[in-house]
């Protein structure tokens, strides 16, 4: 029996699966709260400059410095790859390892996490 991975989306009712790669129909279901998923948050460098927040509508928004919202766009999820598109077309992937966001030749970790201070 062959695995499919699922891809995550998101929707007015928040997160929702797509279903195989294959299959782009979503499923949802609006009288099921969903939590919001384990990626969504404040993930920042370990000087603390960037700081990119996966928000629970599949929207981010990135700060680089004291310049607030320099990037913003939309993300997907699947397994543990994130896609991008900013909200001027330019896309992005990332990684997610060891509770790590690689995401293009950035390195970025949970804001509460440990790591993150360690350049400040």
């Amino acid at each position: 029996m062959r695995r499919t991975q699922e891809a995550l989306t998101w929707a007015d009712s928040g997160l929702v699966t797509l279903g195989g790669l294959g299959d782009r129909r979503a499923m949802t279901t609006n009288d099921t709260p969903r939590d919001p998923h384990p990626y969504v948050g404040m993930w920042v460098t370990a000087d603390g400059f960037i700081r990119q927040e996966l928000l629970p509508n599949g929207r981010y928004d990135e700060a680089r410095g004291s310049r607030r919202s320099a990037y913003t766009g939309r993300y997907t999820v699947t397994g543990n790859h994130l896609d991008y598109v900013d909200d001027t077309g330019f896309t992005a992937t990332g990684d997610i390892r060891d509770g790590v966001l690689f995401h293009e030749h950035l390195v970025l970790y949970r804001e509460n996490d440990e790591r993150a201070r360690q350049g400040a």
